[in-house]
């Protein structure tokens, strides 16, 4: 329990970090430079390096397939009751996305590590691919379409460097090419400065966040989404899985996770509510703690 703890803490450091560097430089520090280093340079550092650092394997594979599966149905569901819920088009883009993006790289691989042990790793490295490949096609595109045109948003899907990234990591993983030592460490080096670059960034933005920034509605809609609904479909559809115990624990570990620090990033790349967003990715971290604390008993 220490070793999860102090997980959990050593992530949330950085996230302060961030916010006393922006109440410190204040306007001199530009947090949309940093959000596009992140996205555009260090992300697919992350993506490339997680694809091609374990050989695929039937099982391994099979655990994101849930995952995507399970998400992919939610959301679907959940488009259909979006306009009824929120006429306003960006508060809908969050609610959709927000709700089913989970933190399940900052937190899900330590906290995967401080649980099951290293065993967990290769596990929760491709659930998170998983996780990664959703928001950065389904997420940007809604995200976008809070700001932007329907053709305008899948044209933003199509640039983002991320896809790509992970398109040439797959081909070189099934090819079966080994990457030389030298540069798998300097890809380590960039995928980890990627989840440095975006807890940081989650502080600049919490660091501007303020009471009238947390929209009641949104947060029980997100809340009730993410924390009751998302869990118990993932519960009910894993019946019918054959994965093994071992596995099906990591994987609802995973989709109970917070709020991820992306929904700030690409909030506020296309301009979609960023510091709302940022005021639920917080408000979700806080609860997630009496949270897991209460329901891993139950479904572990």
């Amino acid at each position: 329990m220490v070793t999860l703890l102090l997980s959990i803490l050593g992530i949330y450091f950085f996230v302060a970090l961030g916010a006393f560097a922006k109440w410190h430089f204040k306007q001199e520090l530009h947090e949309r430079s940093l959000i596009l280093i992140s996205v555009y340079i260090l992300q697919p550092f992350l993506t490339f390096w997680g694809l091609t650092s374990h050989h695929f394997d039937p099982e391994i594979f099979e655990a994101p397939m849930w995952y995507l599966l399970i998400v992919s149905l939610l959301f679907v569901a959940m488009l259909l009751v979006s306009e009824k819920l929120f006429a306003d088009r960006k508060k809908r883009a969050i609610f959709l996305i927000s709700s089913l993006v989970g933190n399940t790289a900052n937190l899900g691989i330590p906290l995967g590590i401080a649980i099951f042990g290293n065993e967990s790793v290769p596990y929760t490295t491709m659930i998170n691919l998983a996780n990664v490949l959703f928001v950065n096609t389904v997420g940007i595109y809604i995200y976008s379409s809070g700001s932007f045109s329907s053709k305008e948003s899948l044209l933003n899907v199509v640039k983002m460097p991320i896809l790509w990234s992970a398109l040439a990591a797959l081909a070189v993983n099934i090819a079966g090419i080994q990457i030389p030592d030298t540069i798998e460490a300097n890809l380590k080096l960039g995928a980890y400065a990627s989840i440095v670059v975006q807890l940081l960034l989650f502080g600049i933005y919490l660091a501007g966040v303020r009471v009238e920034h947390l929209d009641m509605k949104l947060l029980k809609a997100v809340g009730a989404v993410k924390f009751f609904i998302l869990p118990m479909a993932a519960y009910t559809i894993l019946q019918f899985s054959e994965l093994s115990a071992f596995v099906l624990s990591i994987l609802l570990m995973e989709m109970i996770t917070p709020l991820a620090v992306a929904n700030v990033n690409f909030a506020a790349l296309f301009h979609c509510r960023p510091k709302d967003t940022a005021a639920l990715v917080f408000a979700s971290s806080l609860f997630f703690l009496l949270y897991f604390a209460v329901i891993w008993p139950l479904i572990h």
